[in-house]
């Protein structure tokens, strides 16, 4: 048996967030809208237009612009503590998959009394949630079309909370927001987004025929702008491939889950904090490597459908092309990860039993070490 789901309205229009006001149309019942975002997004100047109009159109709002990277739970419940005062009647995340993380757990805490610590794990958010609406500025994490919120409890270790209550009420694409994203974060973005990609299409247990069509149509469109945005950032033909791109793999790994490769990146992030695209950018050439004699037909049958060659080694050799080609990190020393931490990140990534089930040849932690050594200078 297969079942996929995914949000039920999406809208796409370059220049669409700066008219917030017709986008949020039916979602809100009592004219208070709040805005979860970071302090990056807000210096940018990327939500002033939409507020302006939502505020011409009689709407009150308040933004929380609190949000961190790798957003922590105490971030996360002041947000809720704020915004919960506030009494909107719908909140808008609005930024990276951080900030629409975010948003997504604080609209449940709003919208039910669960607490936090109760969310966590597969199917555990229950309670009803406020109306929710995201919008990325980012083409990568795909977080605006899934049912995942990734928060950091403790000092490092993530937990996932995955559950229906967090899927979106509406998402707006708007190209037009990632214009000025500079060329490191569009490059590990996409990437992390084309490894969204074909990780679903090699999900063992949850692979299905609508993931599948998802993901070879997102590595089409990813493939084919992620070089031409980072050398032209204003082309928004590419900017708009990236975001549909990353949003289609954001559909199909919300259904299929991702595997070894977000399993050892989650290391690198939660300890050094390495920014999520690029630990999955890092690790992913050789996690495929490691997975060639369990997944060559289905990565064969990627690069074919990319038109890159005929074997699975031919994908790899055309992700490894990309990674040179858009000038990203490739080892450990140069994000600043010493060669000592490789047996302690290797302990944590065999923990990530939720991503690792899903990979196409089982992971042991011997592979793990070899994996980050092939990539530590």
């Amino acid at each position: 048996m297969h079942s996929f789901q995914t949000v039920s309205d999406i809208r796409i229009e370059p220049g669409g967030a700066a008219k917030l006001d017709y986008y949020v149309d039916g979602l809100c019942r009592n004219k208070r809208v709040a805005i979860v975002t970071d302090k990056g997004v807000r210096a940018l100047g990327l939500l002033d237009a939409g507020v302006e109009s939502l505020r011409a159109a009689g709407y009150q709002t308040f933004v929380f612009d609190k949000v961190v990277a790798d957003p922590p739970e105490a971030v996360v419940l002041k947000g809720a503590v704020a915004i919960r005062k506030f009494n909107p009647g719908l909140i808008i995340g609005f930024g990276g998959g951080s900030p629409m993380d975010t948003a997504k757990v604080i609209a449940h805490l709003c919208g039910c009394d669960q607490p936090l610590e109760s969310l966590y794990g597969v199917g555990q958010a229950k309670g009803p949630s406020l109306p929710l609406m995201l919008i990325p500025t980012t083409a990568g994490t795909g977080s605006e079309v899934t049912n995942v919120a990734i928060i950091t409890t403790g000092e490092t270790a993530k937990k996932g909370i995955v559950a229906d209550s967090l899927y979106a009420d509406r998402v707006l694409l708007d190209a037009a927001l990632t214009f000025g994203l500079p060329k490191s974060i569009t490059a590990s973005t996409g990437i992390d987004a084309m490894v969204h990609a074909i990780e679903a299409y090699t999900s063992i247990r949850e692979k299905n025929p609508i993931s599948d069509a998802l993901a070879l149509t997102a590595l089409r469109k990813l493939r084919g702008a992620i070089v031409t945005a980072c050398e032209s950032p204003d082309n928004v033909e590419a900017r708009g491939d990236m975001l549909i791109g990353a949003m289609l793999a954001g559909q199909a790994f919300s259904n299929a889950p991702c595997a070894a490769v977000h399993a050892l990146a989650y290391p690198l992030g939660g300890f050094f904090h390495v920014p999520h695209g690029l630990s999955n950018a890092l690790v992913m050439t050789g996690v495929m490597d490691y997975n060639l004699p369990k997944a060559d037909h289905w990565y064969a049958e990627i690069a074919r459908d990319m038109g890159v060659g005929q074997t699975g080694v031919s994908l790899i050799d055309e992700m490894q092309r990309i990674k040179d080609a858009t000038h990203v990190p490739q080892t450990l020393a140069a994000v600043d990860i010493p060669e000592d931490a490789i047996p302690m990140m290797a302990k944590d990534a065999m923990t990530k039993d939720r991503l690792l089930m899903n990979n196409a040849r089982e992971m042991t932690f011997d592979a793990t070490v070899k994996i980050y050594e092939g990539i530590a200078s």
